[in-house]
């Protein structure tokens, strides 16, 4: 079970329940990797303008980004919660719910990708909070073997959820 922490930050309207898809989606994520408890992650949907101000405050990165993903744990092997067991601060002292971190997209980039590449928004879209958990878990692509290996991860659960390309 996930809590998804749902803010909109954005007038653009992507027509789709937002929240709705990042629950289902971020559940099949946990299912998949094992997560032992029930976790919570705060998810912003903003526009190009403000991911590019936190893009550039935090990563020193001076354009808008599609995903920019905040854990809040320090895994040092994605996915080993082990890291938790034994630390309070991981979890939220009212609900017991793991803190993940924080997820924020751009409704935007989402859009604009989603006709670029050729399929829906709501593929698109799940695409990044899929992306976005996957980071907030220990996951990164800053080489080719941890790029691969989270592409397949993400590809699988889209298919699992029958959210596909076309």
């Amino acid at each position: 079970m996930v809590t998804i922490e749902y803010e909109c930050e954005t007038d653009f309207d992507l027509g789709l329940d937002c929240p709705a898809l990042a629950k289902m989606v971020a559940e099949k994520v946990l299912d998949m990797e094992k997560c032992p408890w029930d976790a919570q992650v705060n998810l912003v949907l903003t526009d190009n303008e403000e991911i590019k101000r936190v893009n550039t405050e935090f990563r020193g990165i001076e354009r808008a980004t599609d995903v920019l993903s905040f854990p809040m744990l320090p895994f040092e092997t994605p996915a080993d919660y082990s890291v938790a067991e034994d630390d309070e601060s991981c979890f939220d002292l009212d609900s017991g719910e793991l803190l993940l971190g924080d997820i924020m997209i751009s409704a935007e980039r989402a859009a604009a990708q989603a006709e670029e590449y050729g399929h829906s928004v709501q593929r698109e879209l799940a695409y990044m909070v899929v992306h976005g958990f996957y980071h907030v878990m220990g996951y990164d692509h800053m080489n080719e073997q941890e790029k691969s290996v989270m592409r397949q991860k993400e590809e699988k659960i889209l298919s699992k959820l029958n959210i596909t390309r076309q």
